[in-house]
């Protein structure tokens, strides 16, 4: 197991860069998505739904990737790993990607909309800083 620094936390939890998450398909293929991030305790925390591919590619798979990339392009930070999916705290999870994305509440949830956090423990890091 890797762990990420102090600096390499607060990259991904003080900054609203965002991430792309690339999960592994039914067919071994890799699918990659643009998503919010975090930090906790040292683990990479994403947020999705059930009925997504991420969501239900991770429920199979818990193998993914995150990288989160700095607007100028030249910081960035990849995290591999392996995620584990919780629904518990997932709404309050989203509320605060929400503020720190974009600045207000998160859209009200529809009627079969369950959310679910991935946490990811890293396994390997690579970390660019110009």
């Amino acid at each position: 197991m890797a762990s990420l620094t102090d600096e390499q936390r607060a990259f991904i939890r003080d900054n609203p860069y965002y991430a792309v998450v690339t999960t592994m398909r039914e067919d071994g293929s890799p699918h990659s998505t643009v998503a919010w991030a975090t930090e906790e305790d040292g683990k990479v925390l994403i947020n999705t739904t059930t009925r997504r591919a991420k969501g239900r590619h991770l429920a199979r798979d818990p193998r993914v990737s995150v990288v989160v990339l700095a607007p100028d392009g030249y910081h960035w930070l990849a995290v591999s790993g392996t995620a584990e999916l919780t629904t518990e705290g997932a709404n309050e999870d989203i509320e605060q990607l929400s503020w720190k994305y974009d600045n207000k509440a998160f859209r009200p949830l529809g009627e079969d909309e369950v959310r679910v956090t991935a946490r990811i423990t890293p396994e390997q890091i690579t970390w660019y800083e110009e």
